[in-house]
């Protein structure tokens, strides 16, 4: 049997993008997602909850978001999660984190920005480049 690990979310970018790069010029950009639920309790009081995600970008789509995103600017992404653990340096613990591996993305100002989706390769699964940046006006939506 196999598994499916797939996560969608739309929210607000937590603090600007952060990028690094790998000796090979790779890019990693990590950022915070705040993606916000609206809902009523069985008292019928409106309530909220915020859930904050890390998220990693990697190649050319991590540079995109590096160039176009900073804190506040709302993103859907789509991508894997990802479980990492680690010993804590201090206490000795053993720690661990779910963070989510960006795979695609869209900017949701669409009258100001471009959307990017890339494209699976036929080598392992990487990342290809996006296939160009394409901004529209919101007068151009056919609905």
């Amino acid at each position: 049997m196999t598994g499916f690990n797939k996560v969608m979310l739309m929210g607000h970018l937590t603090r600007d993008p952060q990028i690094k790069y790998l000796p090979n010029q790779s890019a990693i950009t990590e950022f915070g997602l705040a993606c916000n639920r609206h809902f009523k309790t069985a008292q019928g009081e409106e309530k909220e909850e915020t859930l904050f995600v890390d998220c990693t970008a990697f190649g050319k789509p991590g540079e995109t978001i590096h160039k176009w995103c900073q804190k506040g600017k709302p993103l859907f992404i789509e991508g894997r999660l990802k479980h990492d653990t680690w010993t804590d340096k201090t206490t000795g613990g053993k720690r661990s984190k779910i963070s989510v591996v960006v795979e695609s993305f869209q900017f949701l100002n669409v009258a100001t920005t471009p959307s990017v989706t890339p494209e699976r390769t036929e080598q392992g699964g990487k990342l290809a480049e996006p296939q160009g940046n394409l901004a529209f006006a919101e007068a151009d939506i056919p609905f």
